[in-house]
């Protein structure tokens, strides 16, 4: 699954730039990852649920909002009710993470939880029972285009290995640096869902690079 990230789009045109991305096909992203940042939480300020609602909207692409921001016990469960198909937290900033996940389900969206680079997944597992998708950072959240930090990927390996054995049922997510030169590496270690911003939209064809990576993907996989 190929998620790109308007992160790196051009915020005075998203209704186009998620179209760019909404054809048919293998130029079709399977989400669009929308990365709302607080300004606390992380040092930007991006945007927040008043865009999201918009977003809506204007496409049939499932949009996966990545909420960077303080206190998302309180300010989630607003992108699941107006739609969001996929609301993902931070385990640094939630408050009752188990709680939350029951609370963003029963308001209608897939529950997610991520984590960042130096987060130990280990301490986490019986939280990520009750999600949905596990976000793996691996870049430090707040910035685009960053370098992707090879490191993250033994917490891809144990997501996966627990994933296959039962253990966990949820989507391997990853975001963060993540191109053509990186994605098989990732794919290989097990993701599901990769989110890419200046892969995609630094492309001449963004429908183009969503299928090209696709591919390189599901190459490595296979």
């Amino acid at each position: 699954m190929i998620a790109p990230s308007i992160l790196s789009a051009d915020f005075a045109r998203l209704g186009d730039e998620i179209r760019a991305v909404a054809g048919e096909g293998e130029t079709r992203a399977d989400w669009v990852h929308v990365d709302v940042m607080d300004a606390h939480f992380v040092p930007n300020l991006t945007l927040g649920l008043p865009v999201v609602q918009s977003l809506l909207k204007a496409t049939d692409v499932p949009i996966d909002c990545h909420l960077m921001i303080e206190n998302p016990d309180k300010w989630a469960i607003g992108y699941a009710e107006a739609g969001a198909y996929n609301v993902t937290v931070h385990v640094e900033a939630a408050h009752d993470p188990i709680a939350l996940a029951k609370n963003l389900r029963a308001a209608g969206a897939k529950a997610g939880l991520s984590i960042k680079p130096n987060t130990p997944i280990e301490d986490h597992l019986d939280t990520l029972k009750h999600y949905d998708t596990l976000l793996v950072m691996s870049v430090e959240p707040g910035f685009g285009g960053q370098s992707f930090i090879e490191g993250v990927l033994d917490k891809v390996r144990t997501a996966r290995r627990l994933v296959d054995t039962g253990h966990l049922k949820l989507v391997v997510e990853i975001d963060g640096g993540i191109n053509a030169d990186t994605i098989e590496q990732a794919a290989e270690a097990g993701v599901d869902c990769f989110v890419a911003g200046s892969a995609v939209y630094g492309a001449e064809d963004p429908g183009k690079a969503v299928a090209a990576l696709r591919e390189q993907a599901a190459r490595a996989r296979g």
